[in-house]
């Protein structure tokens, strides 16, 4: 009986049943990396590329059938349009910075170029003339680019520079030179004030009274080449907006356009323009042209403030053309 409880000890030994415990865990193992493995190749064999997957009739023509509906039901006029938005704004972030000098030359070729109009030449006319010079100009930056002789006075660097600007920023840079040149608007004067009686500005506009050689208009605005920005050229009064266009023009150095024009911004909230800038109090600009033309003149007509919804009833602005 002693023996028979011997070898039940044996058989049920710490060391026989750590060995059953670690057989049967290696075999649980192996079959967990059996089947990794299958998995694997199963996905391998799915993602290859040279693996072949039928689908029936059916399948395909319901493929086709998609593919065909994603297709008709595409924006596409709208993708088109974004794209062309999207490569106008990419345009309009390329800037070339110019030196002055090269600036200065622009301003006067096309201020020639404009000269050689007629005088009751429109604003349509005096925008193909423009760009007639900028057509002319790229030509130019183009032949000298290639090396090929010709007579033109810009270096080889100033003619890339200046190809860039004119063909991908020629918006900023005629902002730069100070063209501007307004759409031909007809405005309807109304005169309904009692006779005799003064213009209700001319009582409360600030600072010393304007002198006879300013010539001022009140609620009129005229173009013309920019002498000196308005943007940073500020001015307590219209009487010294004026008197900073009469001190230019006597100061000015031969070959340099001479003021005589200057259009003064009274109002405290600002002055409206049909340009991109917020046009503040006490702006005052500083202009040349050899014909002045007023381009606003006491109201806004109902067809601009159509196409201008922004635009206040009556011009805000003040101006006055000088004699040099």
């Amino acid at each position: 009986m002693a023996r028979a409880n011997n070898g039940r000890r044996k058989w049920c030994s710490y060391k026989r049943t750590a060995l059953i415990m670690c057989s049967i865990n290696v075999g649980f193992a192996l079959y967990v990396v059996n089947f990794l493995c299958t998995s694997l190749y199963t996905y391998s064999y799915r993602d290859s590329p040279d693996a072949v997957v039928e689908y029936t009739p059916d399948q395909i023509r319901r493929m086709e059938e998609s593919i065909r509906l994603r297709k008709t039901s595409e924006p596409v006029k709208l993708i088109k349009l974004v794209k062309a938005i999207e490569n106008e704004i990419l345009s309009e972030e390329i800037t070339v910075a110019l030196p002055k000098h090269l600036k200065q030359k622009i301003a006067d070729e096309i201020l020639e170029r404009l000269r050689m109009l007629s005088n009751d030449a429109d604003s349509s006319q005096q925008q193909e003339a423009v760009e007639s010079w900028r057509k002319e100009k790229l030509e130019e930056t183009e032949r000298l680019a290639l090396g090929e002789t010709s007579n033109s006075t810009l270096l080889p660097e100033e003619a890339g520079m200046l190809a860039r600007a004119l063909k991908s920023n020629w918006r900023q840079l005629s902002e730069e030179v100070g063209l501007w040149i307004p759409d031909e608007i007809d405005n309807e004067e109304h005169d309904d004030k009692p006779e005799g009686a003064t213009d209700p500005d001319e009582e409360v506009l600030p600072g010393r009274p304007l002198p006879p050689e300013c010539h001022a208009e009140y609620h009129a605005d005229y173009g013309g080449a920019a002498v000196r920005w308005g943007l940073t050229h500020p001015k307590e009064s219209a009487f010294e907006c004026c008197q900073a266009c009469l001190d230019q023009a006597r100061r000015a150095k031969p070959g340099e356009m001479k003021c005589n024009i200057w259009v003064y911004c009274p109002q405290e909230t600002g002055c409206h323009s049909p340009d991109i800038y917020q046009h503040r109090h006490m702006e005052c600009w500083l202009k040349y042209a050899e014909k002045p033309k007023v381009t606003f003149k006491d109201k806004y007509s109902e067809a601009y403030r159509r196409s201008h919804p922004n635009a206040p009833e009556i011009v805000p602005w003040i101006a006055g053309v000088v004699t040099a």
